[in-house]
């Protein structure tokens, strides 16, 4: 489904803007990580779409998973609300790190719309071009499968709600980011996991065990 997006002059483009950056600073996540979301959970087993901004921009954190850092490194403040809200919505205990790993590979597509960052500079890399193929993603999901989960959290994940066929054959839920700037004005009480196993169940699809292991 997107193996034709690989071969565009844009995409070559991206990797050319990727060698430049990477020949004066530290990019995040590792160059084999770039694409982790995808390679863990594949376009075929996709029910879930969590989109988030770009990688975390600190040392170690980003893993190529949106919200996600890997084991042994400390719990974002964004990902200790969705502790939080996971805790509330299906009485899930808060997992002791902040690896979602085991999300992506029951189906759940923690995308970023950019896919790297240069180190300690959030959002730097969006004039990169992630952005033309991580919606084009968006898109060619929605209009090739059926009943799947968007969940947009903030601003600018509502945004992409424009890139989701409007034909009623998704299910799009919106919240206030997770972070603590605005987790209190609705993020918290939205009850979205619930409600995406909810739909996923009505449809016939095994629902998402959102406990993590330890």
């Amino acid at each position: 489904m997107l193996a034709d997006l690989f071969e565009t002059p844009w995409f070559a483009e991206i990797k050319n803007k990727i060698i430049q950056e990477r020949k004066q600073y530290t990019v995040y996540p590792p160059a084999n990580l770039f694409f982790n979301a995808m390679d863990l959970c594949p376009v075929p087993q996709t029910k879930i779409v969590i989109l988030g901004q770009d990688p975390y921009h600190g040392t170690g954190q980003a893993h190529g998973l949106s919200f996600s850092v890997p084991f042994g490194i400390d719990i974002p403040p964004s990902l200790l609300n969705i502790y939080k809200e996971l805790k509330r919505d299906l009485d899930i205990k808060p997992a002791a790190h902040g690896n979602l790993e085991s999300w992506a590979r029951q189906g759940v597509l923690l995308l970023n719309s950019s896919l790297s960052v240069r180190a300690n500079s959030p959002a730097s890399h969006f004039y990169i071009g992630w952005e033309k193929f991580t919606d084009l993603v968006i898109e060619r999901l929605s209009q090739n499968k059926e009943n799947l989960v968007f969940l947009l959290w903030g601003n600018f994940a509502r945004k992409k709600n424009i890139l989701i066929a409007q034909n009623k054959k998704h299910l799009v839920l919106e919240a206030p980011h997770p972070s603590p700037l605005s987790a209190s004005r609705g993020f918290i009480g939205c009850g979205h996991f619930s409600k995406a196993n909810q739909y996923l169940q009505t449809h016939g699809l095994e629902p998402i065990s959102w406990e993590l292991p330890a």
